[in-house]
Protein backbone atom coordinates (compact mmCIF):
# COMPACT_ATOMS: atom_id res chain seq x y z
CA UNK A 1 0.00 0.00 0.00
CA UNK A 2 1.39 3.41 -0.96
CA UNK A 3 2.15 6.01 1.65
CA UNK A 4 -0.30 8.85 2.23
CA UNK A 5 0.31 12.22 0.65
CA UNK A 6 1.05 15.16 3.00
CA UNK A 7 -2.45 16.53 2.32
CA UNK A 8 -4.06 13.19 3.21
CA UNK A 9 -1.98 12.90 6.37
CA UNK A 10 -2.94 16.43 7.40
CA UNK A 11 -6.63 15.65 6.77
CA UNK A 12 -6.43 12.50 8.90
CA UNK A 13 -4.60 14.33 11.69
CA UNK A 14 -7.17 17.12 11.70
CA UNK A 15 -9.93 14.50 12.00
CA UNK A 16 -8.13 12.85 14.93
CA UNK A 17 -7.62 16.20 16.66
CA UNK A 18 -11.32 17.03 16.25
CA UNK A 19 -12.27 13.70 17.85
CA UNK A 20 -9.91 14.29 20.75
CA UNK A 21 -11.21 17.80 21.30
CA UNK A 22 -14.72 16.33 21.53
CA UNK A 23 -13.48 13.91 24.20
CA UNK A 24 -11.87 16.81 26.05
CA UNK A 25 -15.18 18.69 25.95
CA UNK A 26 -16.90 15.70 27.58
CA UNK A 27 -14.16 15.56 30.21
CA UNK A 28 -14.56 19.26 30.95
CA UNK A 29 -18.35 18.88 31.19
CA UNK A 30 -17.83 16.20 33.85
CA UNK A 31 -15.79 18.73 35.86
CA UNK A 32 -12.68 16.55 36.09
CA UNK A 33 -10.39 18.01 33.42
CA UNK A 34 -6.67 18.48 34.09
CA UNK A 35 -6.54 17.58 37.81
CA UNK A 36 -3.49 18.52 39.85
CA UNK A 37 -3.98 16.40 42.96
CA UNK A 38 -2.43 13.06 41.91
CA UNK A 39 0.78 12.58 43.89
CA UNK A 40 3.21 10.33 42.07
CA UNK A 41 5.45 8.39 44.43
CA UNK A 42 7.42 6.04 42.18
CA UNK A 43 9.47 6.11 38.95
CA UNK A 44 9.52 3.13 36.59
CA UNK A 45 13.30 2.79 36.51
CA UNK A 46 13.54 2.79 40.30
CA UNK A 47 10.73 0.22 40.57
CA UNK A 48 12.54 -2.11 38.19
CA UNK A 49 15.86 -1.54 39.96
CA UNK A 50 14.42 -2.31 43.40
CA UNK A 51 11.99 -5.10 42.55
CA UNK A 52 13.04 -6.44 39.14
CA UNK A 53 14.72 -9.49 40.66
CA UNK A 54 11.69 -10.57 42.71
CA UNK A 55 9.69 -13.57 41.59
CA UNK A 56 5.93 -13.62 41.17
CA UNK A 57 5.61 -15.67 44.34
CA UNK A 58 7.60 -13.12 46.35
CA UNK A 59 5.43 -10.28 45.07
CA UNK A 60 2.23 -12.17 45.89
CA UNK A 61 3.47 -13.02 49.39
CA UNK A 62 4.71 -9.50 50.13
CA UNK A 63 2.70 -7.03 48.02
CA UNK A 64 4.53 -3.90 46.87
CA UNK A 65 2.30 -0.84 46.48
CA UNK A 66 3.33 1.71 43.84
CA UNK A 67 1.96 4.97 42.50
CA UNK A 68 3.19 5.91 39.04
CA UNK A 69 2.30 8.41 36.34
CA UNK A 70 3.38 8.92 32.75
CA UNK A 71 2.48 9.02 29.08
CA UNK A 72 0.43 6.13 27.70
CA UNK A 73 2.53 4.76 24.81
CA UNK A 74 0.76 1.43 24.17
CA UNK A 75 -2.79 0.27 24.83
CA UNK A 76 -4.30 -3.20 24.32
CA UNK A 77 -8.00 -3.47 25.21
CA UNK A 78 -9.21 -7.05 25.67
CA UNK A 79 -12.80 -7.00 26.87
CA UNK A 80 -12.88 -6.74 30.66
CA UNK A 81 -9.10 -6.37 30.98
CA UNK A 82 -6.42 -4.35 29.20
CA UNK A 83 -2.71 -3.65 29.21
CA UNK A 84 -1.08 -0.26 28.81
CA UNK A 85 2.53 0.86 28.81
CA UNK A 86 3.47 4.05 30.65
CA UNK A 87 6.60 6.08 29.86
CA UNK A 88 8.16 8.35 32.46
CA UNK A 89 11.58 9.83 33.17
CA UNK A 90 12.89 6.45 34.33
CA UNK A 91 11.80 4.38 31.35
CA UNK A 92 8.65 2.31 30.76
CA UNK A 93 6.47 0.00 32.81
CA UNK A 94 3.47 -2.15 31.95
CA UNK A 95 0.11 -1.70 33.71
CA UNK A 96 -2.71 -4.25 33.89
CA UNK A 97 -6.15 -2.60 33.95
CA UNK A 98 -9.19 -4.76 34.79
CA UNK A 99 -12.81 -3.61 34.97
CA UNK A 100 -13.75 -4.98 38.39
CA UNK A 101 -11.01 -3.38 40.56
CA UNK A 102 -11.56 0.15 39.18
CA UNK A 103 -15.31 -0.04 38.48
CA UNK A 104 -17.38 -0.23 35.32
CA UNK A 105 -17.71 3.55 34.86
CA UNK A 106 -13.97 4.19 35.22
CA UNK A 107 -13.15 1.31 32.87
CA UNK A 108 -15.58 2.59 30.24
CA UNK A 109 -13.96 6.03 30.44
CA UNK A 110 -10.49 4.49 30.20
CA UNK A 111 -11.37 2.70 26.95
CA UNK A 112 -11.93 6.13 25.34
CA UNK A 113 -8.51 7.43 26.33
CA UNK A 114 -5.90 7.83 23.61
CA UNK A 115 -2.26 6.99 23.06
CA UNK A 116 -0.26 9.99 24.28
CA UNK A 117 -2.56 10.82 27.21
CA UNK A 118 -0.91 11.39 30.60
CA UNK A 119 -2.32 9.05 33.25
CA UNK A 120 -1.81 8.23 36.90
CA UNK A 121 -1.93 4.69 38.31
CA UNK A 122 -1.96 3.30 41.85
CA UNK A 123 -1.66 -0.44 42.40
CA UNK A 124 0.59 -3.35 43.32
CA UNK A 125 3.32 -5.20 41.48
CA UNK A 126 2.95 -8.71 40.05
CA UNK A 127 4.38 -10.94 37.33
CA UNK A 128 2.37 -11.77 34.21
CA UNK A 129 2.33 -15.22 32.64
CA UNK A 130 5.19 -14.03 30.42
CA UNK A 131 7.05 -13.02 33.63
CA UNK A 132 6.94 -9.27 32.93
CA UNK A 133 6.97 -7.01 36.00
CA UNK A 134 3.63 -5.21 35.86
CA UNK A 135 1.47 -2.88 37.95
CA UNK A 136 -1.96 -4.34 38.80
CA UNK A 137 -4.11 -1.23 38.65
CA UNK A 138 -6.33 -0.34 41.62
CA UNK A 139 -6.82 3.32 40.71
CA UNK A 140 -6.56 4.93 37.27
CA UNK A 141 -6.89 8.63 36.44
CA UNK A 142 -6.58 10.75 33.35
CA UNK A 143 -4.28 13.67 34.20
CA UNK A 144 -3.70 15.41 30.86
CA UNK A 145 -5.32 14.99 27.43
CA UNK A 146 -3.11 14.71 24.33
CA UNK A 147 -5.00 16.52 21.57
CA UNK A 148 -2.47 15.72 18.86
CA UNK A 149 -1.61 12.12 17.90
CA UNK A 150 1.89 10.77 18.28
CA UNK A 151 3.73 9.61 15.14
CA UNK A 152 2.93 6.11 13.93
CA UNK A 153 4.61 3.38 15.94
CA UNK A 154 6.58 1.87 13.07
CA UNK A 155 7.37 5.01 11.06
CA UNK A 156 8.07 7.23 14.05
CA UNK A 157 9.42 10.73 13.58
CA UNK A 158 11.30 9.92 10.39
CA UNK A 159 12.08 13.43 9.13
CA UNK A 160 15.40 14.47 10.71
CA UNK A 161 14.59 18.17 10.38
CA UNK A 162 11.28 17.67 12.17
CA UNK A 163 13.18 16.00 15.02
CA UNK A 164 15.15 19.22 15.46
CA UNK A 165 12.10 21.48 15.10
CA UNK A 166 9.92 19.37 17.41
CA UNK A 167 12.40 18.16 19.99
CA UNK A 168 9.59 17.50 22.48
CA UNK A 169 8.13 14.94 20.09
CA UNK A 170 11.56 13.49 19.32
CA UNK A 171 12.15 12.91 23.04
CA UNK A 172 8.77 11.21 23.44
CA UNK A 173 9.37 8.80 20.57
CA UNK A 174 13.14 8.29 20.49
CA UNK A 175 14.93 6.69 23.42
CA UNK A 176 18.28 7.29 21.69
CA UNK A 177 17.66 11.05 21.74
CA UNK A 178 16.71 10.92 25.40
CA UNK A 179 19.90 8.99 26.16
CA UNK A 180 22.03 11.50 24.25
CA UNK A 181 20.75 14.47 26.21
CA UNK A 182 20.92 12.66 29.53
CA UNK A 183 24.56 11.88 28.66
CA UNK A 184 25.13 15.55 27.81
CA UNK A 185 23.92 16.53 31.27
CA UNK A 186 26.30 14.03 32.89
CA UNK A 187 29.22 15.28 30.79
CA UNK A 188 28.58 18.91 31.70
CA UNK A 189 28.25 18.02 35.37
CA UNK A 190 31.48 16.00 35.25
CA UNK A 191 33.33 19.04 33.87
CA UNK A 192 31.97 21.25 36.62
CA UNK A 193 32.89 18.69 39.28
CA UNK A 194 36.43 18.36 37.93
CA UNK A 195 37.00 22.11 37.78
CA UNK A 196 35.69 22.69 41.30
CA UNK A 197 37.73 19.76 42.64
CA UNK A 198 40.85 21.46 41.23
CA UNK A 199 40.20 24.76 42.95
CA UNK A 200 38.46 26.69 40.16
CA UNK A 201 35.64 29.11 40.98
CA UNK A 202 32.62 29.07 38.66
CA UNK A 203 31.52 32.58 37.68
CA UNK A 204 29.05 34.31 35.36
CA UNK A 205 29.92 37.19 33.08
CA UNK A 206 27.71 39.39 30.85
CA UNK A 207 25.94 38.07 27.77
CA UNK A 208 25.53 41.56 26.29
CA UNK A 209 28.77 43.42 25.59
CA UNK A 210 29.36 47.03 24.58
CA UNK A 211 32.25 45.78 22.43
CA UNK A 212 32.41 42.20 21.08
CA UNK A 213 35.73 40.74 22.16
CA UNK A 214 37.61 37.60 23.09
CA UNK A 215 37.44 35.96 19.65
CA UNK A 216 37.58 36.78 15.97
CA UNK A 217 33.96 36.42 14.89
CA UNK A 218 30.96 38.32 13.55
CA UNK A 219 28.64 39.26 16.43
CA UNK A 220 24.89 39.52 16.73
CA UNK A 221 23.74 43.07 17.41
CA UNK A 222 20.93 44.24 19.64
CA UNK A 223 19.66 47.56 21.00
CA UNK A 224 19.12 48.51 24.62
CA UNK A 225 16.16 50.90 24.67
CA UNK A 226 16.67 52.39 28.14
CA UNK A 227 20.36 53.09 27.52
CA UNK A 228 19.75 53.89 23.83
CA UNK A 229 22.90 52.10 22.82
CA UNK A 230 23.98 49.28 20.57
CA UNK A 231 25.07 46.10 22.32
CA UNK A 232 26.44 42.78 21.07
CA UNK A 233 25.69 39.24 22.15
CA UNK A 234 28.97 37.87 23.38
CA UNK A 235 31.24 35.97 21.05
CA UNK A 236 33.39 34.86 24.03
CA UNK A 237 33.64 35.62 27.78
CA UNK A 238 37.46 35.80 27.68
CA UNK A 239 38.11 39.48 28.41
CA UNK A 240 35.73 39.57 31.38
CA UNK A 241 37.21 36.41 32.85
CA UNK A 242 40.73 37.86 32.60
CA UNK A 243 39.49 40.99 34.37
CA UNK A 244 38.52 38.68 37.23
CA UNK A 245 42.06 37.30 37.32
CA UNK A 246 43.29 40.92 37.50
CA UNK A 247 40.90 41.32 40.44
CA UNK A 248 42.46 38.40 42.33
CA UNK A 249 40.28 35.44 41.35
CA UNK A 250 43.24 33.33 40.29
CA UNK A 251 41.38 30.23 39.04
CA UNK A 252 38.02 30.85 37.35
CA UNK A 253 35.80 29.12 34.82
CA UNK A 254 32.52 29.80 33.08
CA UNK A 255 30.30 27.29 31.30
CA UNK A 256 27.74 29.10 29.19
CA UNK A 257 26.55 30.20 25.74
CA UNK A 258 28.37 32.16 23.07
CA UNK A 259 26.79 33.67 19.95
CA UNK A 260 28.44 34.09 16.56
CA UNK A 261 26.65 35.42 13.51
CA UNK A 262 28.08 32.88 11.13
CA UNK A 263 27.00 30.01 8.90
CA UNK A 264 25.47 26.73 10.07
CA UNK A 265 26.86 23.27 9.37
CA UNK A 266 27.02 19.82 11.00
CA UNK A 267 29.72 21.34 13.27
CA UNK A 268 28.41 24.90 13.71
CA UNK A 269 25.39 26.45 15.40
CA UNK A 270 25.10 30.24 15.86
CA UNK A 271 24.61 29.80 19.60
CA UNK A 272 26.79 27.20 21.25
CA UNK A 273 28.13 26.21 24.65
CA UNK A 274 31.72 26.79 25.73
CA UNK A 275 33.65 26.30 28.92
CA UNK A 276 36.48 28.79 29.37
CA UNK A 277 38.89 28.62 32.28
CA UNK A 278 41.83 30.77 33.39
CA UNK A 279 44.59 30.08 35.88
CA UNK A 280 47.09 32.62 37.18
CA UNK A 281 50.77 31.61 37.19
CA UNK A 282 50.14 29.02 34.51
CA UNK A 283 51.08 28.75 30.83
CA UNK A 284 50.02 26.88 27.70
CA UNK A 285 52.03 23.67 28.21
CA UNK A 286 50.55 23.19 31.67
CA UNK A 287 47.09 23.88 30.24
CA UNK A 288 47.53 21.18 27.62
CA UNK A 289 48.32 18.64 30.35
CA UNK A 290 45.29 19.79 32.35
CA UNK A 291 42.96 19.71 29.33
CA UNK A 292 44.00 16.14 28.52
CA UNK A 293 43.18 15.05 32.07
CA UNK A 294 39.88 16.91 32.01
CA UNK A 295 38.73 15.24 28.79
CA UNK A 296 39.74 11.80 30.04
CA UNK A 297 37.70 12.43 33.17
CA UNK A 298 34.66 13.43 31.07
CA UNK A 299 34.99 10.27 28.96
CA UNK A 300 35.22 8.05 32.03
CA UNK A 301 32.18 9.69 33.60
CA UNK A 302 30.12 9.47 30.39
CA UNK A 303 31.26 6.12 29.00
CA UNK A 304 33.22 4.39 31.74
CA UNK A 305 36.27 4.24 29.46
CA UNK A 306 38.83 6.44 27.70
CA UNK A 307 38.73 4.34 24.51
CA UNK A 308 35.63 4.22 22.34
CA UNK A 309 34.39 4.31 18.75
CA UNK A 310 33.22 7.45 17.02
CA UNK A 311 31.31 7.02 13.74
CA UNK A 312 32.76 3.55 13.34
CA UNK A 313 36.41 4.48 13.98
CA UNK A 314 38.32 3.96 17.25
CA UNK A 315 39.41 6.87 19.44
CA UNK A 316 41.83 6.58 22.35
CA UNK A 317 42.04 9.41 24.88
CA UNK A 318 44.20 7.40 27.26
CA UNK A 319 47.48 7.95 25.37
CA UNK A 320 49.40 11.26 25.46
CA UNK A 321 48.02 13.67 22.86
CA UNK A 322 50.33 14.49 19.94
CA UNK A 323 51.79 18.03 19.73
CA UNK A 324 52.64 19.45 16.29
CA UNK A 325 52.99 22.85 14.67
CA UNK A 326 50.73 23.61 11.71
CA UNK A 327 53.63 23.06 9.30
CA UNK A 328 54.59 19.77 10.97
CA UNK A 329 51.00 18.53 10.79
CA UNK A 330 50.69 19.48 7.11
CA UNK A 331 53.98 17.75 6.24
CA UNK A 332 53.04 14.65 8.25
CA UNK A 333 49.87 14.16 6.24
CA UNK A 334 51.28 15.58 2.98
CA UNK A 335 54.99 14.67 2.85
CA UNK A 336 55.28 16.17 -0.64
CA UNK A 337 55.24 19.66 0.90
CA UNK A 338 58.40 21.19 2.41
CA UNK A 339 59.00 23.64 5.24
CA UNK A 340 60.38 26.13 2.72
CA UNK A 341 57.21 25.96 0.63
CA UNK A 342 54.98 26.37 3.69
CA UNK A 343 56.99 29.47 4.65
CA UNK A 344 56.57 31.04 1.19
CA UNK A 345 53.50 33.29 0.91
CA UNK A 346 53.51 33.27 -2.90
CA UNK A 347 53.67 29.46 -3.04
CA UNK A 348 50.83 29.22 -0.50
CA UNK A 349 48.66 31.61 -2.53
CA UNK A 350 49.20 29.61 -5.71
CA UNK A 351 48.59 26.28 -4.01
CA UNK A 352 45.44 27.48 -2.24
CA UNK A 353 44.05 28.91 -5.46
CA UNK A 354 44.62 25.54 -7.14
CA UNK A 355 42.65 23.95 -4.26
CA UNK A 356 39.72 26.36 -4.89
CA UNK A 357 40.40 28.04 -1.54
CA UNK A 358 41.03 31.54 -2.83
CA UNK A 359 42.99 33.61 -0.23
CA UNK A 360 41.71 37.08 0.63
CA UNK A 361 43.73 39.99 -0.80
CA UNK A 362 46.56 41.09 1.48
CA UNK A 363 46.66 37.91 3.55
CA UNK A 364 49.95 37.56 5.42
CA UNK A 365 51.97 34.39 5.91
CA UNK A 366 50.25 33.42 9.17
CA UNK A 367 46.67 33.49 7.82
CA UNK A 368 47.84 31.71 4.65
CA UNK A 369 49.41 28.92 6.68
CA UNK A 370 46.22 28.61 8.73
CA UNK A 371 44.08 28.45 5.59
CA UNK A 372 46.40 25.81 4.13
CA UNK A 373 46.16 23.79 7.34
CA UNK A 374 42.34 24.05 7.37
CA UNK A 375 42.02 23.06 3.71
CA UNK A 376 44.57 20.25 3.59
CA UNK A 377 45.05 18.70 7.02
CA UNK A 378 42.53 19.60 9.74
CA UNK A 379 40.02 16.92 8.71
CA UNK A 380 42.77 14.25 8.83
CA UNK A 381 43.60 14.79 12.52
CA UNK A 382 41.62 11.86 13.87
CA UNK A 383 43.68 11.00 16.95
CA UNK A 384 43.84 13.71 19.65
CA UNK A 385 46.40 16.26 18.43
CA UNK A 386 47.48 19.64 19.75
CA UNK A 387 48.43 22.10 17.01
CA UNK A 388 50.85 24.56 18.64
CA UNK A 389 52.89 27.69 17.91
CA UNK A 390 50.32 29.73 15.98
CA UNK A 391 51.54 32.85 14.14
CA UNK A 392 51.17 36.07 16.15
CA UNK A 393 49.15 37.83 13.45
CA UNK A 394 46.25 35.37 13.85
CA UNK A 395 46.45 35.21 17.67
CA UNK A 396 45.79 38.75 18.92
CA UNK A 397 45.25 37.76 22.58
CA UNK A 398 48.08 35.22 22.96
CA UNK A 399 51.54 35.81 24.39
CA UNK A 400 54.42 35.66 21.91
CA UNK A 401 57.24 33.17 22.40
CA UNK A 402 60.35 34.69 23.95
CA UNK A 403 62.57 32.62 21.62
CA UNK A 404 60.49 33.11 18.47
CA UNK A 405 58.50 36.38 18.65
CA UNK A 406 56.74 35.65 15.36
CA UNK A 407 54.77 32.77 16.97
CA UNK A 408 52.61 32.59 20.09
CA UNK A 409 52.32 30.18 22.99
CA UNK A 410 49.02 28.89 21.70
CA UNK A 411 47.41 25.52 21.01
CA UNK A 412 44.27 24.14 19.43
CA UNK A 413 43.14 20.60 20.15
CA UNK A 414 41.74 18.52 17.29
CA UNK A 415 39.96 15.19 17.67
CA UNK A 416 38.18 13.32 14.88
CA UNK A 417 39.00 16.08 12.44
CA UNK A 418 37.46 18.97 14.34
CA UNK A 419 38.61 21.60 16.81
CA UNK A 420 37.65 20.80 20.40
CA UNK A 421 39.67 23.34 22.42
CA UNK A 422 41.72 26.52 22.02
CA UNK A 423 44.13 27.86 24.62
CA UNK A 424 47.23 29.95 25.16
CA UNK A 425 49.49 31.78 27.52
CA UNK A 426 47.63 35.05 27.90
CA UNK A 427 49.09 38.30 26.67
CA UNK A 428 49.47 40.37 29.85
CA UNK A 429 51.60 43.23 28.45
CA UNK A 430 49.10 46.13 28.10
CA UNK A 431 51.20 48.01 25.55
CA UNK A 432 51.64 44.93 23.35
CA UNK A 433 47.92 44.18 23.66
CA UNK A 434 47.03 47.75 22.70
CA UNK A 435 49.18 47.48 19.58
CA UNK A 436 47.56 44.16 18.65
CA UNK A 437 44.08 45.65 19.12
CA UNK A 438 45.09 48.56 16.92
CA UNK A 439 46.18 46.17 14.16
CA UNK A 440 42.85 44.34 14.47
CA UNK A 441 40.94 47.62 14.26
CA UNK A 442 42.79 48.52 11.06
CA UNK A 443 41.93 45.12 9.60
CA UNK A 444 38.27 45.70 10.49
CA UNK A 445 38.34 49.12 8.82
CA UNK A 446 39.79 47.38 5.77
CA UNK A 447 36.79 45.06 5.57
CA UNK A 448 37.57 42.10 7.83
CA UNK A 449 34.22 41.63 9.64
CA UNK A 450 35.68 39.02 12.02
CA UNK A 451 38.57 41.20 13.24
CA UNK A 452 38.40 42.42 16.84
CA UNK A 453 37.55 45.90 18.05
CA UNK A 454 39.90 48.09 20.08
CA UNK A 455 38.79 47.60 23.70
CA UNK A 456 40.10 50.49 25.76
CA UNK A 457 38.38 49.26 28.94
CA UNK A 458 40.19 45.93 28.76
CA UNK A 459 43.53 47.69 28.19
CA UNK A 460 42.87 49.80 31.28
CA UNK A 461 42.24 46.61 33.29
CA UNK A 462 45.53 45.14 32.05
CA UNK A 463 47.32 48.29 33.17
CA UNK A 464 46.49 47.34 36.77
CA UNK A 465 48.49 44.15 36.25
CA UNK A 466 47.46 40.68 35.00
CA UNK A 467 49.64 37.91 36.46
CA UNK A 468 51.21 35.42 34.05
CA UNK A 469 48.07 33.45 33.12
CA UNK A 470 46.97 30.54 30.96
CA UNK A 471 43.48 30.26 29.50
CA UNK A 472 41.56 27.68 27.52
CA UNK A 473 38.13 27.30 25.90
CA UNK A 474 36.49 23.92 25.24
CA UNK A 475 33.59 23.45 22.82
CA UNK A 476 31.03 21.56 24.86
CA UNK A 477 28.75 20.70 21.94
CA UNK A 478 31.58 19.13 19.95
CA UNK A 479 32.83 17.25 23.01
CA UNK A 480 29.33 15.85 23.56
CA UNK A 481 29.22 14.85 19.87
CA UNK A 482 32.36 12.78 20.42
CA UNK A 483 31.21 11.11 23.62
CA UNK A 484 27.71 10.30 22.33
CA UNK A 485 28.78 9.20 18.83
CA UNK A 486 26.71 11.98 17.22
CA UNK A 487 27.53 13.09 13.68
CA UNK A 488 25.67 16.43 13.69
CA UNK A 489 25.88 19.24 16.24
CA UNK A 490 22.09 19.55 16.07
CA UNK A 491 21.86 16.05 17.54
CA UNK A 492 23.35 17.31 20.82
CA UNK A 493 21.63 20.72 21.09
CA UNK A 494 18.09 20.43 22.38
CA UNK A 495 16.74 23.35 20.36
CA UNK A 496 19.14 24.17 17.50
CA UNK A 497 18.64 27.18 15.26
CA UNK A 498 16.67 26.30 12.13
CA UNK A 499 15.68 28.03 8.94
CA UNK A 500 12.12 29.30 8.86
CA UNK A 501 9.61 26.61 7.84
Amino acid sequence: MSEQTPIAREHDENHIIAERRAKLAEWRAAGKAYPNDFEREDISGRIIEQHGAKSGEELEANPVAVKVAGRMMLKRVMGKASFITLADAGGRIQVYVARDPIGEEAYAAFKRWDIGDIVGVAGTLFRTRTNELTVRCGELRLLSKALRPLPEKFHGLADQEQKYRMRHLDLIMNQASRSTFMARSRIVQSLRDYMCAHGFLEVETPMMHPIPGGASARPFKTHHNALDRELFLRVAPELYLKKLVVGGFEKVFELNRNFRNEGMSPRHNPEFTMMEFYEAYSEYRKLMDFTESLLRHAARQALGTETFDYQGRPLDLSRPFARLSMAQAIMKHHPQYTQAQLSDADWLCQKLSAMNAEPKPGMGLGPLQLLMFEESTEADLWDPTYIVDYPAEISPLARCSDEHPEITERFELFIAGREIANGFSELNDPEDQAARFMAQAKAKDAGDEEAMYYDADYIRALEYGLPPTGGCGIGIDRLVMLLTDSANIRDVILFPQMREE
